[in-house]
């Protein structure tokens, strides 16, 4: 190998260790900083104490609530065997009400959530639901796998940036609001961050992602501006949700602005709509510039906007479904 190579390898081998080193140090920062920021005392809005979820079998039906006509009326008693809590181990004699939101059609063999309150001797129970725990993680499995086999590394670096998105929400978003920052601004940020994290892994260190990225970050902006300008034109605050008689509790204990975070949620609502317009238009003006290198910008951008066009018939029934499936039961 020539003196000049060996220089150059040197040189590329220093500037990937540089590299790695800002990755170690943005990494250490930022988990400094959600650390500090977690820090914050929280309102318990429903109080528990001395009131306990844990992990039951069914080992028998003592006396079952199905009618003839397969309805189910009343309360089932039930005996169960305890796989967690102070009474790990024991058989407990209690009830299972036929409520489709709390409760559970009990079968023997069935592993349920029990909801007991402990007090010496006294144990008082009920079941809360069916143990739904497991199911749940291999269906989050398979899906992560489905991902990762069929998008290959790219899928990889989907699923840790899907996974650092729910961090974001619950270690970054939530706390900050708990810190009396404003929801509007703290939405802004918790974009802006997994906007740069998600979007840097799937493009890497390019033009293109930064492209992506302010595309992302200036139209979740847009987003919340127009809904703030909606809520002055047509009176609809943050205060007409449905939740709002708990949250005032939050607001007059922590002095939380619950009046943002309707429209807050509307900006992570958005987010991830954004974010796949933003980098679907950037790597198609990426491949096509990459095509023909002599293209002009106006050129270039007159693709862009027949990309865009196109993606926004499709992206705004995507989003209008998406309110719209969440909204059939009400």
């Amino acid at each position: 190998m020539s003196m000049k190579n060996t220089k150059f390898t040197g040189l590329f081998t220093r500037k990937k260790a540089v590299r790695y080193l800002i990755y170690v140090l943005f990494v250490c920062a930022f988990a400094v900083f959600v650390i500090k920021l977690n820090q914050v005392e929280k309102t318990e809005l429903v109080v528990r104490t001395g009131q306990t979820f844990e992990k039951a079998k069914v080992v028998k039906i003592l006396q079952d609530n199905l009618e003839e006509n397969g309805t189910r009326v009343g309360e089932q008693k039930v005996r169960v065997r305890m796989l967690t809590g102070v009474r790990k181990g024991e058989e407990l004699e209690i009830t299972s009400s036929s409520g489709y939101l709390f409760g559970a059609a009990c079968k023997v063999g069935m592993k349920v959530i029990v909801m007991q309150s402990v007090a010496g001797d006294t144990t008082i129970a009920s079941v809360y639901t069916q143990d739904r725990e497991w199911v749940i993680y291999i269906f989050a499995a398979l899906y992560l796998l489905a991902l990762c086999a069929i998008g290959g590394r790219q899928g990889i670096k989907g699923c840790i940036g899907l996974v650092f998105t729910f961090f974001c929400v619950i270690f970054v978003y939530l706390p900050l609001i708990y810190r009396n920052v404003s929801p509007f601004g703290a939405a802004v940020f918790m974009c802006f961050i997994t906007t740069l994290v998600t979007m840097y892994m799937i493009g890497g260190a390019t033009r293109k992602t930064i492209a992506a990225t302010a595309g992302t970050v200036a139209g979740v902006v847009i987003a919340g501006i127009s809904a703030w300008l909606f809520s002055m034109a047509s009176g609809i605050t943050g205060y007409n949700v449905s939740d709002i008689e708990t949250l005032m509790t939050l607001w007059n204990t922590n002095g939380i602005q619950v009046g943002g975070l309707l429209f807050s949620g509307l900006l992570i609502s958005c987010l991830g709509a954004v974010m796949d317009v933003a980098m679907s238009v950037c790597s198609s003006m990426y491949e096509i510039y990459n095509q023909n290198l002599a293209m002009s910008r106006a050129d270039l951008f007159k693709a862009g906007m027949h990309v865009a066009r196109d993606m926004m018939g499709t992206d705004s029934n995507t989003l209008i479904l998406a309110f719209a499936g969440s909204s059939v039961s009400m």
